[in-house]
């Protein structure tokens, strides 16, 4: 063994042992020099004191010692009178001018795989267009151009990996020339990963020279930020706010000026964007505070009087739906990554799992994973905005294969919001498909100002796009 390799041995032995993880160079003996230093290299990764901490949560266990007391939140409605409506318009003009000003960075969570989807590689690859080959990456670039041509600005676009997915997506983004973008304007970064436990606060081993990994949880993604330079490089350009957006939405509206106003209108450190419940009984996490504080409510922490509670209209009260939409600024962030450790709560995840057993075979064992979440950030934000917005034209997620918030229901909703844009601008909309560039238009008055624009026809029906669009 060289002499280097033998040093960062010794220490990261060590360092395993004092906290009791001496186990993981169980097979060192009869690894080969690669895989020797792919063990230390994940072994100098991990924070062994934060591991000892979260192994005490995990035995303890979570447990409230008294129900919370749950409220509504204050909604900016969908539904609006003559005076909501005012107050939007004088907030439309606040986020054009934040807009126009450089001072929105766009923050996109794409550290997943699409392996539920039955898709052999990261989740934004997934081509999903009804008439087109586009993918979610090429949906979100296409509507942050169309943003920066119609404000005024040059987008910049940081983009969360993780380390399973990152060097796909990279080449994915240099094999599209970037979908137009200046490469020195789509900043990447990686989510980190931290080992898994068994339930005596072992780290388990995927392999004999492999830890157990998993995501630190989508809140890690501001860590992330901060930690690889990206929350920095934010602030020499003159950015102050952040959109942040998931991979799977392909209808986010990220340069939103009526959400960017709001936001900054309430001198808000975080805001949210939420769709109304399709009924008492979706199960999906709505906004609300919890003892006086905004967070995300759990489904299963609402209790059945709560869940079918009405207000004077006859809306449910908690219908507030987490989209993962979020404006954040760049300040506040900074705050919850101060002194290096991530201000948010840890979450216990406990799961089968198959690791790798001291004998050297695989097997399924109980354990845990640990996860912080973006909204519980929303709880150390003095002033929060939470503006209801339309689900058929924000929000069709592709999590599953089939069914419900699926690679088929979304193109179904593209279709709609496609067919939409086009009846209510006067124009003839075909028996066959239709789809729209965003870069072409994002609603029914950019349609109409285009005028007698003809669309081109491909298989399946029509395509409207620009020249722009084919970059």
């Amino acid at each position: 063994m060289n002499q280097p390799l033998a040093a960062t041995e010794s220490h990261e032995r060590q360092r395993a042992e004092r906290y009791g993880q001496g186990h993981v160079f169980r097979f060192w003996d009869q690894l080969a020099a690669p895989e020797r230093e792919h063990l230390l290299a994940e072994l100098q990764a991990v924070d062994f004191e934060l591991m000892a901490r979260l192994a005490g949560q995990a035995s303890r266990g979570d447990y409230a010692s008294s129900a919370p007391e749950l409220a509504p939140p204050d909604l900016f409605p969908l539904q609006r009178d003559p005076a909501l409506e005012t107050r939007a318009e004088a907030a439309r003009r606040i986020g054009r001018e934040h807009l126009a000003a450089g001072k929105v960075g766009f923050m996109l969570v794409a550290g997943g795989q699409g392996s539920r989807l039955g898709y052999d590689g990261p989740k934004g690859c997934f081509e999903l267009g009804p008439l087109t080959d586009r993918s979610l990456f090429g949906y979100h670039a296409a509507r942050l151009r169309a943003a920066g041509a119609r404000f005024g600005f040059d987008p910049v676009w940081y983009v969360m990996t993780s380390p399973v997915n990152a060097a796909a997506t990279r080449t994915f983004f240099e094999e599209r020339g970037f979908f137009g973008m200046p490469p020195q304007d789509v900043i990447f970064f990686s989510q980190a990963m931290l080992p898994a436990m068994d339930l005596e606060g072992r780290l388990l081993m995927a392999g004999p020279s492999e830890l157990f990994l998993a995501p630190n949880g989508h809140g890690g993604s501001l860590a992330a930020l901060a930690g690889s330079g990206a929350l920095a490089d934010m602030r020499r350009r003159g950015i102050e706010t952040i959109s942040y957006f998931q991979v799977d939405n392909p209808l986010a509206r990220p340069g939103d000026p009526l959400f960017l106003g709001l936001h900054r209108e309430a001198g808000a450190g975080m805001s949210s964007k939420v769709v109304a419940k399709r009924d008492a009984a979706e199960k999906v996490g709505v906004i609300g505070n919890v003892n006086g504080r905004l967070g995300c409510i759990e489904y299963s922490d609402l209790s059945p009087e709560l869940r079918d509670a009405r207000d004077a209209d006859g809306n449910l009260l908690f219908r507030a739906g987490n989209i993962a939409l979020h404006n954040l600024e760049v300040e506040f962030v900074e705050g919850l990554v101060a002194g290096g450790e991530l201000q948010l709560p840890w979450h216990v995840a406990r799961k089968r799992m198959t690791a790798f057993d001291p004998d050297g075979a695989p097997v399924e064992v109980e354990g845990v994973k640990f996860e912080t979440f973006v909204f519980d950030a929303l709880a150390q934000s003095a002033t929060s905005v939470t503006l209801e917005v339309d689900r058929r034209a924000e929000f069709s997620p592709v999590k599953n294969k089939d069914g419900a918030d699926s690679a088929d229901s979304c193109r179904a909703d593209l279709g709609h919001v496609f067919r939409e844009m086009a009846e209510r601008a006067g124009v003839p909309v075909p028996e066959a498909g239709l789809e729209i560039d965003p870069l072409f238009a994002e609603d029914h008055e950019e349609f109409a100002a285009r005028g007698r624009f003809a669309p081109r026809e491909v298989a399946g029906g029509h395509l409207y796009e620009t020249p722009e669009s084919r970059r």
